[in-house]
Order: structure tokens, then sequence, then C-alpha cells
């Protein structure tokens, strides 16, 4: 396998996860990151490279002539993955460009930003029949009668554009019990020159929350699936996945693999749904673009959706698989874990019995591996440092 695998930000554990399916299977992987701090991904045995780059965000043309500089030096084209949010946003504003020079799977610019933002992604899936939560805009005409009248209290105020909210307001939304709650969340959000939309909360506690993780090809077609119900998230009631494990629902592929199709998508694709705890249906929450949290489950679960990737846009024929059975492992990621289980308890919204019987099944850890310790001890490091400098500034 002479094309390199090109892994931006080894920082978080979805780029540790990268590094490991990829690696694992005798592949050369290079992470790219804009300082060494915190690159416990990048202290895994299965990593080859790793290279200190330009900022994404503060040196962007920087970092883009570097990308298309390494390039070039390669024999062959290298595979480039994103492992958060910021970097799916730079390959996308970048992508005609980027094309020319890495294996990507998405072919169109501009593409993945529109599915990303929250308003945009919403008139896609009304417009192929997907139902989406209620929601109003603040430009909208007679908004907070609307709102008052159509989605009513407690709501949630949430982001057209997630990474550039969750990045300032450390929050992937702010709740709000009644109007004035709400003007003020949307001010805050003005303030910063962030859009953002008023939506209904779906009725149905955290476990009423499901992904479809899903593999489309260069013809947009799905050939690989997995469906996933979240137990806890971190922070609890809108956050992301904690502990999360793998449950085959059939239904979920019938509507987030003709919607994903239909909008013409290639690649990896995670479909967020909430289930109505009232009527039993399924409301598209959002979709992640890039290698998910929850990839150790997947992989445990026999589909590695990089190494999918990574075959496809080498030439390597992939063929198809839908994990149909329940094999009864859950992802989760132990510090957050920790943190929200002390939340959801303190809220009365989880006993402790509930959370331990959890951690009687069989895991895959965010960070932890047997055969590849290293990543959990430098994060072990990272928050024990954190811990002592919060202890010495009381």
């Amino acid at each position: 396998m002479k094309n390199k695998a090109v892994i931006l930000g080894s920082n978080f554990y979805t780029g540790l996860s990268i590094i490991r399916g990829l690696g694992s299977n005798g592949i050369y992987t290079v992470a790219m990151d804009h300082s060494k701090e915190n690159t416990y991904g990048a202290q895994s045995k299965y990593l080859s490279e790793q290279l200190i780059v330009p900022h994404y965000k503060k040196q962007k043309e920087e970092l883009l002539l570097y990308l298309i500089n390494y390039a070039k030096q390669q024999e062959v084209k290298p595979v480039l993955f994103p492992s958060v949010d910021p970097y799916v946003e730079f390959i996308d504003a970048n992508l005609d460009e980027l094309k020319n020079y890495y294996h990507i799977n998405m072919t169109e610019q501009g593409f993945w930003s529109s599915i990303m933002d929250k308003e945009s992604l919403h008139m896609l899936a009304t417009k192929h029949g997907v139902i989406v939560p209620e929601s109003i805009s603040p430009t909208e005409e007679r908004f907070e009668e609307r709102v008052v009248a159509e989605i009513g209290f407690p709501c949630i105020v949430k982001p057209t554009d997630s990474p550039s909210f969750v990045s300032l307001f450390r929050a992937k939304i702010f709740t709000c019990n009644n109007l004035e709650e709400m003007r003020s969340a949307i001010e805050k959000s003005a303030q910063a020159k962030l859009e953002v939309i008023v939506q209904r909360i779906i009725p149905g506690f955290d476990d009423h929350v499901y992904t479809f993780d899903a593999y489309l090809d260069q013809s947009s077609k799905v050939t690989h699936w997995v469906t996933c119900q979240k137990l806890r998230q971190f922070p609890i009631n809108f956050g992301a996945s904690s502990f999360t494990k793998q449950k085959y629902v059939e239904e979920l592929y019938h509507i987030g693999a003709p919607f994903l199709e239909a909008i013409g998508y290639k690649g990896f694709a995670e479909i967020e749904f909430k289930k109505d705890a009232v009527t039993g249906k399924y409301y598209l929450l959002e979709i992640n673009a890039r290698t998910t949290t929850l990839d150790p489950l997947l992989r445990k679960c026999g589909v590695d959706f990089p190494l999918l990737a990574y075959k496809e846009l080498t030439g390597t024929p992939i063929g198809s698989h839908a994990v149909r059975e329940d094999f009864g492992i859950a992802f989760c990621f132990l510090f957050e874990d920790l943190i929200s289980s002390r939340d959801y308890v303190k809220a009365g919204q989880l006993g402790i019995m509930q959370i331990v019987k959890t951690h009687f099944t069989k895991k895959a850890p965010a960070i932890w591996s047997i055969s590849d310790p290293a990543p959990a001890f430098y994060f072990s490091s990272i928050i024990g440092k954190k811990i002592m400098k919060k202890l010495a500034g009381r």
C-alpha cells in the first residue's frame, strides 16, 4: 500500500482511531498537527510520522500550500482524512485544489459545509421527505409569537455553524425555558456573529438518540452500514456520545440510505436521529461528515470506515456489508462518561445501579488499547496536569 494516509489532527481520539485502523493494516500514517501539545494520538505505535504544520484557522493559505507541497513530494497521491469538524471545513473550502493532490471522498466543493449547516440541512431533508425537528429562524416574521405557538418551552437555541459555536461557547446548544432566556441566548450568538435557529426539543431521554453510520461509494450508493443507540452523552442531554451501544435498527437504514443517496453523498456519513417518545417517529438531527467518535465501536463490529475509504480511493474493491445483528458491544469514553454519569445522577435522570449495569457490557474504549497503551498513558498525564493546575490555583 504505497499511498500514505494523511490524518489532520491527532489531538482527539477520532484521529487516534483512524491511525490505529489504518496503521494496523500496514498503511503508512502521517499525523499533521499545528502543535505537539496534547497530541496523544501521535503516541500510537501505528503512527509512522508526525508533522507540525501551519494552523488551520490562523494560517489557512500557509496550510494549503504546505499540504500541496507535501503531496507533490510523494510517489503517489496520499489519502486525506480530517479528524474533527474544523478540518472538514478547511478541506471543503479548498477541495477544488486539494483533490488534485490528494484522494478525498467528496468531490464537490461546498457540499460538506452545506450539510454541516443546520438550516441548509433541514431544508434538504424536508425536500427529500425526511422529518426534522420544528425550527424557526429569529429573522422570520412573528418570530416570538410563532415560537410560543409552534415550538413551546423548553426549547433549544442551536447554531447553524456548529464548530464555530462549540469553539466559542464550549456547548452544542443553549437550552431556554422562557422567552427571556431565549432572547438572551440569541443576543449572545448575535454578538459573536453566529447564526442560530430555535428548535423544538423532541420528547425522549438520551437513549432515544440513534445513529446511522454508512459508507457511500463514488457512485453515491450505500455499501456498508451500522446503527447504534446512545445511552449517555457529555454534556448530558445535548452532547457527544460518552457511552453508546451498537444496536441494529433496520428502520434507520430505510430512512437514512435513500436520503444520502438522493443528495449525492460520497464517503462516510453519520446521521444522528432522535426517536420521538410519543409518536415513535425518527427525527434527523444532524449529519457528521468526518470519522465518528464511535469509530472504535464500529471497527469492533467489523466495519472500518476509514479503511473502506482508503481502499476504494486507491483502487481496491470494497464489496458491501450491513451489520444486521446485535454484538453487545458499547463505545465508552471513560473520562467524559464518569463526569456525565455523575451529572445524570445529580439531575435525577439515572440511578447509580442503572449506570453500573452498563459497564458489564463488552466495551470499545475511545482511547485505551491493551496492544497500544501509550496514547492512554499520555492522555492520563494531560488530565493529571490539568487537575494539578486547578488544585494549585485554589
